[in-house]
C-alpha cells in the first residue's frame, strides 16, 4: 500500500488537463426487466442488502422474496441506490441476477472510465452530493433519469485511471482483510459463549419469563431529539452509535431510555440488536425490553448467537420484509446461569477487542474517503 501511495502523488494531481462529461457518457443506465417470478436467475438485490459507502454486496435475497418487475445486473455492473441518495449506497455487482426498482444499473463506458475506478467515482462526496442536490420528493427523495444524465463530472486523463483505480483498490484490500480478521474474531466469541453456558450450571427458560417488554410510545411532535432507525444500527454490533433527527420524523416511535436492551423485529437474519448508550425515539420496527432473572447483557449475547438468529429466521412471517413478534422471540430457550458474571468479563474481553478492530477499519474507511476525494 505505501509503495503505491509512494507512486502517486494526490497532493501534485494537475486537473488543468482534466476534462469533463456528461454522466450519460460516463456510464450506460441499463433498463432490462426481469419478472421475479418467471426467471431461472436465484440472486436478488435489495438496496436493504447494500451498506452505506460500501462499494462490496455482502447480503443476498432470492427472486422468490419479491415481486414486481425486477432490474437485470451482470458482473462488473454497479447497483446504485436512486432513492434516499444520503445513504450512498452504490455497489459492484459480481453475478448475474436481479436488483431493486428503486436502484439504477449502471455500467462504465471504458472509452470515458476505466471500470475498475468507476464504484469509487460514485462513491465520491462529489458524485454523491450532487445526487442529493438532484433528487425530488419529500418523504423518499428519488434521483430522476432525465436529470442525472445531463450533469456534468471532471474526470482524469485514461493514462493516469489506471494507476488511480490501483490506489483504491489496494487501499480497499486491507480493508477487506481488517474485515475478516473481525468476522473471525466474531465467530471465535460465539463458539465461546455457546461453549462456556453449555458447561456452565444453570436451568433453561424461555426468553418469555425473561424479558419485559417496556410500551413507552413518543408522538409527533417528539420532544426526544435523537431518532434510531434500523439504517443506524449495525449488523451484529452490540453498541449503536448512530442516530437521526427526531424532526424529521412523522409518525409515532418507541421510547428507549439509556441501558434499555433493544431489538429489531424486521429481518430478523440481519442481526440487529444492542443496548442502548443514550435516550432516543426509535422506529416502531424496534422492540425495547428491560430482564428480570438474567442481565440485559447476558440477552444481548443470545440475541447475537447463531442459534437464536437461526431460531427466528425460521419462524419470520412475511415473505417480503420477514419479520418476528415478541411471541416468537418468547419461545427461545435459554440456560439461565447460576453465576452469569465470569462469563460476561471474559465477554467483555473479546467485545474490547472487537471495537478496537472496529476502530481501525473506521480509521482505514477515513483514509479510503479522503483519498478518493483528493482524486475526485
Amino acid at each position: 500500500m505505501e509503495e503505491t501511495l509512494e507512486k502517486i502523488n494526490l497532493n501534485h494531481l494537475d486537473k488543468s488537463i482534466w476534462e469533463a462529461f456528461r454522466f450519460e457518457e460516463i456510464a450506460q443506465k441499463l433498463s432490462e426487466t426481469v419478472d421475479p417470478n418467471s426467471t431461472t436467475l436465484e440472486t436478488y438485490v435489495g438496496l436493504e442488502h447494500i451498506d452505506p459507502e460500501d462499494i462490496h454486496i455482502r447480503r443476498f435475497g432470492s427472486p422468490d422474496d419479491v415481486s414486481g418487475g425486477k432490474l437485470k445486473c451482470y458482473p462488473g455492473d454497479v447497483i446504485f441506490g436512486k432513492r434516499r441518495a444520503y445513504q450512498r449506497k452504490a455497489a459492484i455487482v459480481n453475478f448475474e441476477g436481479i436488483c431493486s426498482a428503486h436502484a439504477f444499473v449502471f455500467r462504465a463506458n471504458p472509452e470515458v472510465i476505466n471500470p475498475k475506478l468507476f464504484p469509487f467515482f460514485l462513491h465520491s462526496d462529489q458524485f454523491m452530493h450532487r445526487m442529493v442536490d438532484i433528487s425530488v420528493g419529500g418523504l423518499s427523495p428519488t434521483i430522476n433519469w432525465g436529470d442525472l444524465k445531463h450533469q456534468e463530472f471532471l474526470l482524469p486523463p485514461k493514462s493516469e485511471q489506471a494507476r488511480l483505480a490501483e490506489l483504491l483498490w489496494a487501499m480497499d484490500e486491507v480493508i477487506e482483510r481488517e474485515k475478516e480478521v473481525l468476522e473471525r474474531l466474531k465467530i471465535t466469541s460465539q463458539v465461546f459463549f455457546e461453549n462456556e453456558v453449555k458447561k456452565s450450571k444453570g436451568k433453561y427458560m424461555p426468553l418469555k419469563k425473561v424479558l419485559i417488554p417496556k410500551k413507552g410510545k413518543s408522538q409527533i411532535p417528539h420532544a426526544i431529539k435523537k431518532y434510531i432507525g434500523l439504517e443506524h444500527i449495525e449488523s451484529g454490533s452490540f453498541r449503536c452509535t448512530q442516530f437521526g433527527d427526531s424532526n424529521e420524523v412523522l409518525a409515532q416511535c418507541n421510547v428507549i431510555e439509556e441501558g434499555d436492551l433493544c431489538y429489531s423485529k424486521l429481518r430478523p437474519y440481519l442481526d440487529k440488536a444492542f443496548i442502548a448508550e443514550f435516550k432516543a425515539v426509535s422506529t416502531t420496527e424496534l422492540l425495547v425490553y428491560d430482564t428480570r432473572s438474567a442481565s440485559k447483557e447476558f440477552v444481548l449475547h443470545h440475541f447475537h448467537s447463531i442459534p437464536f438468529i437461526q431460531f427466528v429466521s425460521g419462524k419470520g412471517f412475511g415473505t417480503k420484509m420477514p419479520r418476528v413478534s415478541d411471541k416468537i422471540i418468547g419461545e427461545f430457550q435459554i440456560k439461565i446461569l447460576e453465576d452469569e458474571n465470569l462469563l460476561l468479563g471474559k465477554m467483555r474481553g473479546f467485545q474490547n477487542n472487537e471495537n478496537n478492530l472496529k476502530l481501525q477499519i473506521t480509521e482505514s474507511k477515513a483514509l479510503q474517503k479522503s483519498l478518493i476525494n483528493q482524486i475526485f
